[in-house]
């Protein structure tokens, strides 16, 4: 009855030739959703407070409650991605958001949105973890930095395309629609990971997990997960979080309300900072296959894009030149990105990606619960030109993180010098 069960699974999949999608589409695909669901509520921020009658510190704490729960469930997530599989956890986490989004359609009171929001958090949790243990176990080591770049190109594109696509729902629809169309687009996700895949595996655990390892270059370093170097990069996205944040979430706001940007506008500009970034994503693939010294790459792009947002708080940049503006220091912002993963990556134990990933995505979380308050209490207090200032703080911040860790990359590798020469 079990053989005839699995030949007829086997011919009807032959007969429906259904087609093999590579494992990067697959979790590329997950990351966009993943992206898209964080970008839903900031897409639709400038709309809210007159539709249910809240604050900007109200919509800041819808936002902190995304990222306190992401924080909270993001490092047990990271086990249970070691546990159980990626995929299964992946799925799961998908299901979650798309669910919390569309209940959003339907009850659009600010009691269920926080509610709402707690759920997208822990659906949040599980994508990093998931994500890169699929990725470091079923992409060849040669091709990593790059298969890393178009992940997150993935993710800086979702994040790109929710403004206009959920505004312009909005618009035509209303802010309901908008919210269910965000959860819809989750289902399609979901249906595209469970299609077969080319890969070289598919999420495995245990012992088949760590024989995929031992063909690549990486050595195992025991099964320690919190390490000084974990912690250092864990508040490394801390910052790189709270930079982001502040442009992601509350620039268009703080254009409108502080600059007297109209906001197709002001939408435009942060459309151009997320595609820019995205695409800047791409670039850092290449350069971090290519260079060993990420903190300085880090460095010196976001020294570079701190210094262009510091340009449009200072100054009352309008038109073309306020779009060109961001979006420059949103390529440099992407470009540091797989240089960043890369990082990460070097600093896990083998078969330990879930969890570091886990534990060090957890700072951007952090960062996110930390912003939105912060920031929402800039807006309600007329201060909008503290949105753009607190970017430039936060990225100078990360780039003395950066110039520490790459000093301290240099001395780990001094030191191993003698044993790889033996």
């Amino acid at each position: 009855m079990a053989i005839f069960g699995r030949s007829t699974r086997a011919t009807i999949r032959d007969d429906m030739k259904l087609p093999r999608i590579p494992l990067l589409t697959q979790v590329s695909g997950a990351h966009l959703v993943s992206h898209l669901h964080m970008m839903a509520l900031p897409a639709v921020l400038p709309l809210l407070p007159a539709q249910m009658g809240v604050s900007f510190v109200e919509l800041g704490l819808a936002l902190s409650v995304f990222n306190i729960v992401s924080a909270l469930v993001q490092a047990p997530l990271g086990f249970a991605v070691d546990r159980f599989g990626a995929r299964r956890v992946l799925t799961f986490g998908l299901l979650i958001g798309s669910l919390s989004f569309l209940s959003l359609g339907l009850l659009p009171s600010y009691a269920w949105l926080l509610v709402a929001m707690g759920l997208a958090g822990f659906a949040n949790g599980v994508y990093h973890p998931a994500d890169y243990a699929l990725l470091s176990t079923g992409i060849d080591e040669k091709r990593m930095g790059r298969s890393f770049s178009v992940h997150t190109f993935a993710g800086y594109l979702g994040a790109a395309i929710a403004p206009g696509m959920l505004l312009g729902i909005a618009a035509w629809q209303g802010t309901r629609s908008a919210f269910a169309a965000a959860g819809v687009v989750g289902f399609i996700a979901i249906a595209l990971l469970w299609l077969p895949t080319r890969a070289r595996t598919m999420g495995a655990t245990g012992p088949e997990k760590a024989a995929s390892k031992t063909k690549s270059s990486r050595r195992s370093r025991g099964s320690s997960v919190f390490t000084p170097t974990i912690f250092a990069l864990t508040f490394l996205f801390v910052m790189l979080s709270l930079s982001g944040t502040s442009i992601q979430n509350f620039s268009v706001s703080a254009l409108v309300s502080g600059y007297d940007v109209p906001l197709s506008l002001a939408n435009g500009a942060l459309t151009a900072f997320l595609f820019a970034s995205a695409f800047g994503v791409l670039a850092g693939g290449a350069l971090a296959d290519r260079t060993r010294h990420h903190g300085t790459v880090a460095a010196v792009a976001l020294g570079v894009a701190a210094l262009l947002v510091a340009t449009v708080a200072l100054f009352s940049v309008h038109g073309v030149l306020l779009v060109a503006t961001l979006a420059l220091a949103g390529f440099l912002f992407g470009l540091i990105a797989p240089s960043r993963d890369m990082l990460v990556r070097a600093a896990a134990p083998v078969g330990a990606e879930g969890r570091v990933f886990g534990i060090v995505s957890t700072g951007f979380n952090i960062g996110g619960a930390v912003g939105p308050v912060l920031f929402g209490w800039l807006l309600d207090n007329a201060k909008p030109q503290g949105i753009f200032w607190s970017a430039v703080v936060f990225m100078l911040f990360t780039v003395v993180i950066s110039l520490l860790q790459e000093r301290r990359t240099e001395r780990g590798r001094a030191a191993l010098a003698p044993l790889t020469a033996r």
